[in-house]
């Protein structure tokens, strides 16, 4: 499965030239030559130079995206996907749901919308879990906020009996009443993936890049509003060094929970504004998104999350 791609659908004639003539004594037919170790090097400093360029120009090349994880298990998002996987993940914390009930949630969402919020769906199905108002699940109005839609979701799923000691698919069916009960088992390793990363449990694995230009200053203030809408309260405060850019700093109670936040915070940092984040000593840039985390030996205080 590629969970990069896009929303699912169930989402005057020219002038003729004239010949070239070439001359006779010319030959038509080029002949062979050797490389010479001069010509080689030429070569090769000349794929360096391409090589260089172009993984500056990734972002610009390939337009907006993110990634979870990194080597073979690393999974392919879009923005929207990511900034939802974040979401879930942060209601899941206020909660204070367990890891395998994001999975759960993973899994579901990805067979219902691949992580989009949709505005449509089956009979009156809307939203990142398809859920259908007439069938309880709230107002169409707050089931589009995938904020309200986790929280939904998570409340039903514990009072699943047992949910945590059922296979992913099994327990996503309890919640979902799908028809097709067996369509979540496709997205189970990719669930439990997205699981670690995006909760905190793989430290610096979430990331992302756009090729659109940020806005010149971070609307902080909305942010912290915003994850604390997700996330519940969490202990965090404007901060405003002299000679730097007004920051909001976030005091983590442990460190998955940090980088939950620091992921929350990557994903949305198009929607804010957002230019830096740094958190355990780890760096994320907007401006060298498409490069991940990378490490941070200026952070003086490594374990609470800055943002500007």
């Amino acid at each position: 499965m590629l969970v990069g791609g896009g929303a699912p659908g169930s989402r005057d004639a020219p002038r003729a030239r004239r010949g070239r003539r070439y001359r006779r004594d010319v030959p038509t037919r080029s002949r062979g030559r050797v490389l010479t170790p001069g010509l080689v090097l030429v070569v090769l400093a000349a794929a360096v130079a391409i090589y260089l360029v172009a993984s500056r120009a990734k972002p610009f090349l390939t337009g907006s995206g993110c990634q979870a994880g990194t080597g073979k298990a690393a999974i392919a998002l879009d923005p929207d996907q990511a900034a939802i996987a974040a979401t879930i993940a942060g209601v899941a914390h206020r909660r204070a749901m367990p890891a395998r009930a994001v999975e759960v949630a993973y899994a579901a969402a990805l067979q219902e919308s691949h992580l989009h919020n949709l505005t449509y769906g089956d009979r009156d199905s809307v939203g990142v879990f398809q859920q259908r108002p007439s069938e309880g699940w709230g107002p169409a109005s707050k089931l589009k906020n995938p904020v309200y839609a986790s929280a939904k979701f998570f409340g039903a799923l514990a009072t699943v009996p047992g949910y945590l000691h059922r296979p992913v698919y099994k327990a996503a069916q309890a919640v979902q009443h799908s028809a097709d009960g067996f369509a979540y088992i496709q997205y189970q390793q990719e669930a439990t993936v997205l699981a670690a990363d995006f909760t905190g449990g793989s430290a610096h694995a979430v990331w992302c890049w756009s090729a659109a230009p940020a806005p010149a200053r971070a609307n902080l203030a909305a942010a912290r509003r915003a994850l604390a809408g997700t996330f519940g309260p969490v202990s965090s405060h404007r901060a405003a060094t002299p000679g730097d850019a007004p920051a909001m700093v976030v005091h983590p109670r442990r460190p998955a929970l940090g980088w939950a936040v620091a992921s929350w915070l990557v994903t949305h940092a198009s929607a804010y504004g957002i230019h830096d984040v740094r958190y355990a000593g780890y760096r994320w840039r907007e401006s060298s998104g498409s490069s991940g985390w990378t490490l941070d030996k200026g952070q003086v205080r490594p374990y609470v999350v800055r943002a500007s």
